[in-house]
């Protein structure tokens, strides 16, 4: 399975704890493909949200290209519909409304099709001690993985 990745949100794993994830269609014109791309993308400060029974990635970036037509130049953070099966799109909706749960997008892709995907997780945010939490675990298997590294026989 081949995919090429095109932007990846770090930030997301850091903020939040990941619940379950979905792939998603997202709904470009010529020019955003094009640009994906050349992967001038940017999912810093993403996220999505439900408006009138349709997911919307929110305040992702994607930076126009000099060589497209500027005639139909969209905002480079508009937002863009997220394509889900109609049971995916009631699961998140109840997950967000019912539970307080949040959908963050993951990384923008294109798979082996080369359709372009958003990978979206429904996730909970993570409060601070959970993140110092995670840091210090990070560092002990890093510092582990060193050790044995160097551990001679």
């Amino acid at each position: 399975m081949a995919i090429n990745i095109v932007a990846q949100n770090k930030k997301a794993r850091h903020d939040y704890e990941i619940l379950e994830k979905f792939e998603a269609g997202i709904v470009l014109q010529g020019s955003e493909v094009k640009a994906l791309r050349a992967k001038r993308a940017n999912l810093n400060d993403a996220f999505c949200r439900f408006i009138q029974g349709e997911l919307y990635l929110m305040n992702a970036h994607i930076a126009e290209l000099e060589t497209t037509n500027r005639h139909f130049a969209r905002d480079s953070r508009t937002p863009r519909k997220l394509l889900l099966h109609k049971k995916e799109l009631l699961k998140l909706h109840n997950k967000v409304h019912k539970d307080g749960l949040t959908i963050v997008p993951l990384m923008i892709y294109f798979n082996e099709r080369n359709f372009a995907k958003v990978s979206i997780a429904v996730a909970k945010g993570k409060k601070l001690h959970d993140k110092r939490a995670d840091l210090k675990a990070k560092t002990l298997d890093r510092e582990a993985k060193a050790a044995m590294k160097n551990r001679s026989f």
